[in-house]
């Protein structure tokens, strides 16, 4: 089977929700679009008021620290900023991401998924197209194989969803884990080329349930046990950018 482009995700708010798109278009040396362009800081974060660029990810509520933060679901309106988020435990929740209003209302809806042996969840920050606000700082687009997420559920017997892994572009029909051979070389979606830079390290936050909320498998062990190592997928840097769609054609090395 020829490798194709499966499924395209996006994370408006760090950790807050994922969403899928049909369609995008990438721009060189640039995340995809909206993807992490909003964050929730909370109350021990290391800055006042606004970041002055890119900040670490211990400054923002996360699903490392708390599981069922996995389980939301968004739909970002691009055009209006408006946000649409819902969650099996709170109601259906739209908010404007930009303003003060919106910040105090997400807080308020967050709070009670948080854990209290935390930080509270402060206000929502954001660089604009300026900084995505990532776990790292260099502009990537997370790259991720289906191959090697069916072998890592075969090997923990049990179904896995894609959105525990937070990734943007999801591939099929490639062998598992050939992705990490990808380092430095160039790979082509359509008519977008990108470089692979470097392997994703992952946390804890992999073993909630997006359905549920619920940590129920063990992923770090399950890739240590499988591959020798905690990494799960790539991150890329666009290099010409353009439109993509899903079932678009992928070129690897």
């Amino acid at each position: 089977m020829s490798a194709r482009l499966a499924h395209i995700c996006r994370h408006p708010v760090k950790s807050i929700g994922w969403e899928t798109l049909e369609q995008v278009r990438l721009a060189p040396d640039q995340v995809l679009p909206f993807d992490r362009r909003w964050a929730l800081a909370h109350e021990a974060a290391g800055f006042d008021d606004r970041p002055q660029g890119w900040r670490p990810k211990r400054d923002f509520v996360r699903g490392v620290a708390s599981a069922p933060l996995m389980a939301v679901r968004a739909r970002l309106e691009e055009d209006t900023g408006r946000l649409h988020l819902t969650h099996p435990e709170r109601p259906p929740l739209a908010l404007d991401l930009d303003s003060q209003t919106g910040s105090d209302v997400l807080v308020d809806w967050i709070s009670p998924l948080w854990p209290n042996t935390r930080p509270a969840p402060s206000h929502l920050v954001s660089l604009g197209t300026a900084q995505a606000l990532t776990d790292v700082e260099p502009p990537f687009v997370a790259i991720l194989n289906l191959a090697t997420q069916a072998e890592l559920a075969a090997h923990l017997g049990q179904d896995l969803s894609i959105h525990r892994w937070r990734g943007n572009l999801w591939l099929d029909g490639l062998a598992p884990s050939v992705e990490r051979d990808w380092i430095g070389q160039e790979i082509q979606i359509g008519d977008t080329r990108l470089c692979i830079e470097e392997p994703i390290t992952r946390c804890r936050a992999t073993e909630g349930n997006p359905e549920t909320g619920l940590p129920d498998a063990n992923t770090l062990g399950g890739l240590k046990a499988l591959y020798g190592h905690q990494d799960f997928g790539v991150y890329a840097r666009v290099l010409s950018g353009g439109e993509i769609r899903v079932n678009d054609a992928v070129v690897t090395p």
